[in-house]
C-alpha cells in the first residue's frame, strides 16, 4: 500500500516520457494509488507573444490531437482512465499546480534533464513545479 492517495504525471511527450512511465510502474504497480496524467500545451500566442497575424488555431488544434494521441498510449501502459488523461493549455508547473490542487493530489511526478547553471535558470519545468507546489514532487533523473 503507497502512502500516497493520488498522483498527477506531468510529461512532456518526448521519448524520454517512457522513463517516467517506467519509474511509476515500478514505484505504484501492486499499489491502490490512483494515477492522473497530463500533458501541458503552451497555447502557440504564448510561444510566439502574439506578434503573428496568422490564425493559429488550427495548428494549435492538431497539436492538441497529436499530444492526446500520445498520451493515450502512455496511458495505457499504465492503466490510466481516459477521464484521468488530461490536456490542458497553459504554463506547464502552474497548470500542474492548479491541478494538483483542484484533485487532492498528493504527489506531482515529473522528469528532470538535470540541468544546471543557466539552464536550469531559463527554463527547467521540473525545477518550476518543485518550487510552487503544494505537495510532494518526484522528479524522475531522465537518462539520455
Amino acid at each position: 500500500m503507497s502512502v500516497y492517495k493520488h498522483i498527477l504525471i506531468g510529461l512532456d511527450l518526448s521519448p524520454e516520457s517512457q522513463q517516467v512511465i517506467e519509474r511509476v510502474k515500478f514505484l505504484f504497480a501492486d499499489s491502490d494509488t490512483k494515477i492522473s496524467i497530463c500533458h501541458v500545451l503552451e497555447p502557440l500566442a504564448f510561444t510566439y507573444g502574439g506578434d503573428i497575424p496568422v490564425d493559429l488555431s488550427d495548428v494549435q488544434a492538431q497539436l492538441q490531437q497529436q499530444a492526446t494521441g500520445r498520451l493515450e498510449a502512455l496511458a495505457a501502459q499504465i492503466n490510466v482512465s481516459q477521464e484521468d488523461q488530461h490536456i490542458i493549455l497553459g504554463h506547464p508547473a502552474q497548470e500542474m499546480h492548479n491541478m494538483a490542487k483542484e484533485n487532492d493530489i498528493d504527489l506531482i511526478v515529473v522528469g528532470s534533464h538535470g540541468r544546471h547553471g543557466l539552464a536550469l535558470i531559463f527554463g527547467s519545468t521540473s525545477n518550476s513545479v518543485l518550487h510552487g507546489a503544494a505537495c510532494d514532487v518526484l522528479a524522475v533523473r531522465i537518462t539520455e
